[in-house]
């Protein structure tokens, strides 16, 4: 019998189905082999936020799958390589104590993306953190480089959701690059699995600049 398998419309202008589905698919998945075997990505991404925002304990859940309560903080600046599939992430995972804040900008240079640590269930440091992330990106070296806000530990009570983040950080003002926030989890691996899509996808890009929140329509 010939096959009915449905092409997706990407593939073409229309579905089409039967023995022409069924080989144009066969194709796909051949090609699909093909750039498996030699298409590799590597991107590298710098990780910073006050201290105790989770930023480590993010690291090794990424690496690992396994969370740990009693994470010690980093101390001045610790590099990891995590990889998934054919995609090799190298991030900075800078600490987040104030001594160790004006390393930030030199490890942030350069980097395909600068992903921000805040603590969503500490309201009484989110003024800091609001200040230190648009100190941060102000910097001219930094110009254009697109930056993921990650509000952690969602899963205590009280703890601000995406939108409340976007208000009490002032995420609408910055205009001049890509921007995303989203809420997650580290204990209860919330949000991870699409942290690990948005990071793995080729050079963040196509994902990324599609799903930039307009944070006047939040």
């Amino acid at each position: 019998m010939p096959s009915s398998e449905a092409v997706p419309l990407g593939l073409g202008a229309c579905r089409r189905s039967g023995a022409l589905a069924g080989m144009l698919a066969l194709v796909a998945r051949l090609l699909e082999w093909l750039r498996s075997l030699f298409w590799k990505e590597e991107m590298e991404l710098t990780l910073v936020g006050l201290q105790y925002s989770g930023k480590t304990t993010l690291l090794t859940v990424l690496a690992s799958g396994q969370f740990t309560e009693d994470m010690i903080p980093t101390v001045g600046f610790n590099m990891r390589k995590i990889t998934k599939g054919n995609v090799t992430i190298k991030v900075w995972d800078i600490g987040g104590q104030p001594r160790f804040r004006s390393m930030w900008e030199r490890y942030c240079r350069g980097v395909n993306a600068v992903v921000y640590m805040v603590d969503a269930a500490d309201l009484e440091k989110v003024e800091a953190s609001k200040n230190e992330l648009h100190s941060l990106i102000d910097k001219p070296q930094l110009h254009g480089i697109p930056v993921l806000v990650l509000g952690n530990k969602r899963d205590l009570p009280g703890a601000l959701d995406e939108k409340q983040l976007i208000e009490k950080l002032n995420l609408s003002a910055i205009q001049d690059r890509e921007i995303c926030c989203y809420s997650i989890s580290c204990k209860e691996k919330d949000n991870i699995g699409k942290l690990l899509f948005l990071t793995a996808s080729s050079m963040y890009t196509s994902y990324f600049r599609s799903d930039v929140k307009n944070f006047n329509e939040v």
